[in-house]
């Protein structure tokens, strides 16, 4: 063939097997076998290994994976990965309808969808081309995995039909099969490889492998279940999914449109039942306000969606055995119980270990070594014992009585008044307490240094770090000392210290590990105090009248900075050239003077990038219309029970290009 017949053969192929790939992974409706497939793709493979020059990495061929080992690159979402609020109760539910209500005023409908119980993924497409992949990560950015999902064949690297929007983002929960999880185990078994624990983890840590060709191997699948973008077909949210299945993505065909809250509730009931009998695990149910304007409308919390709530199944319950229970201490010193049992299958997890809590729980359970206890999974991902079978208590059943040493390092223990949990007092050598702060120093939210439990416990277990002030003085000599540490591996973790000198003020007081201190009040504090020597001087009076700090925390404050070691290591800290003041950012103006503004309907531009001009602004976004609210910013397709509200109040209405004069 010349090169002209060739590249049309090529493409001809490609718009073949990609025909094939939906018809039997998305569609389930083959029209060849395996093995005409396998013959068609064997031409291109070989077509496109000829003619290096047709290169395109959204063949079909790509799919396999490839052994290169890439760590994975941070990529910040353009729309927040929020979680959604659970719920338990038909009540909670009545009630989530109930809030509908009052804030929307005008008649609307809930698209119900099954909750698939996997890992969730964000796709981006361009020109109807697959372009990337983002894990949910902390919610604000994820894990670039491209690799990895163009391995799973339910998801199109290049869609078809029409209305595709230049540019959008899909979202979806990527998932282990049943059929797929068992193989998988029994190949494991099979060549002396532990199985894993369910199909749930094993898809989320599938996704993380570090070579795609294993990836393509576990056979994952993908349901998707989200679109968003600036130019989406219809502002409805299920025909939204309608029109992607016709592009070549596999949606769910058990989405229902529901009326009314007990419709919903109809829904839940059904799948309750029939849950078992799917393919695939589900773990609830989620509820969404269909039309996308409403959606707006009702907006976002700082953690969830308002117009969305998901409803979880009641978790599975097992009798199992108390083999004994041992004592684990945390990095703020809290010693926790734990319940070695005989090992059970629960929701598709042999469980051995269950929290205790703290002594008031094993006194509520009147638990005994040795007694047939009930567990269930606390939304079905934490083991926890909730009750005693006392029929069939053992005669020698002994009783349990609590610690009064920590089991680590001997100090005796305390329990405040105030508290249920007893707490080792020995913070600046009880060996768990340090090894968890330093552990939580390096985390993500704090100080961002890549390295993990097991590089802690190397570094504090040979004497080179015994506080987060020593990771700054480590030497390449001390690292590569270390088992499993080679000399690029010794470099990049030094490389990773360094970084770290330049993460904000707020995540660096956040990993300083105060108690009761989390990363939102850090923040807070942060853009009150501005430094760390005004917190370190700050008396309780002035603590507990900044925002959203209240007693507790303010107490908790004091106690840390009255600690001799802390302010050395906070010194130690300050010489090594780590942030220990806020730096403002140098884009924030002043123009809109903490107006508190509502926005409703869609812009030239996002909504996100509407907010985000507000706040660089000075201004304050407010949820619902209110006597307080100082501007209605109106786009197009305006919530209609926000803008008679408006008027009523006698809220100043502006629209877009107000907006922009406002802070130009």
């Amino acid at each position: 063939m010349n090169k002209k017949t060739t590249k049309k053969r090529i493409a001809f192929l490609r718009q073949e097997l990609d025909g094939h790939n939906k018809r039997y992974y998305v569609e389930n409706k083959p029209i060849i076998s395996d093995k005409e497939f396998d013959f068609l793709m064997k031409e291109l493979e070989e077509l496109e290994k000829e003619n290096p020059d047709f290169y395109d990495p959204n063949s079909p061929t790509q799919r396999v994976g490839n052994d290169i080992n890439n760590a994975f690159e941070q990529v910040v979402h353009k729309y927040p990965m929020l979680s959604l609020g659970n719920t338990y109760s038909a009540e909670e539910l009545i009630n989530f309808d109930s809030r509908i209500r009052k804030s929307i005023e005008s008649e609307f409908t809930y698209s119900c969808e099954l909750k698939f119980d996997g890992a969730s993924i964000s796709l981006f497409y361009k020109d109807g081309k697959f372009q990337r992949a983002v894990t949910r990560g902390d919610g604000t950015k994820g894990d670039d995995v491209t690799q990895n999902v163009m391995t799973i064949k339910s998801i199109p690297l290049n869609l078809t039909g029409k209305n595709i929007p230049v540019e959008f983002e899909i979202r979806g929960e990527i998932f282990m099969p049943h059929k797929v999880f068992e193989d998988l185990n029994k190949q494991r078994q099979e060549i002396g490889e532990q199985a894993f624990a369910n199909p749930r983890n094993s898809a989320s840590g599938s996704l993380k492998l570090l070579n795609s060709s294993e990836v393509a191997k576990r056979k994952l699948d993908c349901f998707l279940y989200y679109l968003l973008g600036e130019k989406l077909p219809t502002l409805s949210h299920s025909q939204n999914l309608a029109t992607a299945k016709s592009w070549g993505f596999k949606i769910s065909e058990h989405i229902k449109i529901a009326k009314n809250i007990d419709e919903v509730l109809e829904y839940i009931n059904f799948w309750d039942k029939e849950r078992h009998k799917l393919e695939y695990d589900i773990d609830g149910i989620v509820i969404k306000i269909d039309s996308i304007s409403q959606q707006d409308e009702l907006g976002f919390t700082a953690k969830t969606p308002r117009w969305a709530i998901s409803y979880k199944f009641k978790a599975e319950q097992v009798e199992t055995t108390l083999q004994s229970i041992t004592y684990q201490v945390g990095r703020t010193g809290a010693v926790t119980p734990v319940a070695n049992l005989k090992p059970v299958l629960l929701a598709g997890t042999t469980v051995k270990r269950a929290s205790l809590h703290n002594q008031d729980q094993i006194k509520l359970l009147d638990i005994r070594i040795g007694d047939t206890v009930f567990v269930e999974k606390g939304g079905e991902i934490i083991p926890k014992i909730v009750g005693v079978n006392i029929d069939k208590r053992p005669e020698n059943a002994e009783k349990v009585t609590f610690i009064a040493e920590c089991p680590e390092c001997g100090s005796k223990l305390e329990k405040h008044d105030d508290e249920a949990a007893h707490y080792c007092p020995n913070e600046s050598n009880c060996p768990p307490q340090l090894k968890g702060k330093i552990e939580h120093f390096i985390s993500r939210n704090a100080l961002n240094i890549n390295a993990g439990e097991a590089t802690v416990k190397a570094l504090f277990d040979a004497g080179f770090v015994k506080n987060i002030a020593d990771l700054y003085k480590l030497t390449f000599e001390q690292i590569i000392s270390l088992d499993g540490f080679k000399e690029k591996s010794a470099q990049n973790l030094l490389a990773s210290i360094a970084d770290s000198k330049q993460i904000p003020f707020e995540n660096l007081l956040f990993g300083l590990g105060i108690r009761h201190v989390g990363l939102t009040s850090a923040k807070k504090i942060a853009k009150q105090l501005k430094t760390i020597e005004n917190i370190q001087k700050a008396s309780l009076e002035q603590l507990t009248e900044l925002e959203d700090v209240g007693a507790v925390v303010a107490k908790s404050i004091i106690t840390f900075f009255s600690d001799d070691q802390n302010v050395e290591i906070i010194q130690t800290l300050k010489q090594s050239g780590l942030q220990l003041e806020r730096i403002e950012n140098k884009e924030f103006k002043n123009k809109l003077n903490e107006k508190k503004f509502v926005i409703s309907g869609t812009f030239s531009i996002s909504r996100d990038e509407i907010k985000k001009l507000i706040e660089s602004n000075n201004g304050k976004l407010a949820a619902s219309i209110s006597n307080k609210t100082d501007l209605f910013l109106c786009g197009e397709n305006v919530g209609p029970a926000k803008l008679e509200k408006a008027r009523k109040l006698n809220i100043p209405i502006i629209y877009e290009a107000d907006f922009m004069k406002l802070i130009e």
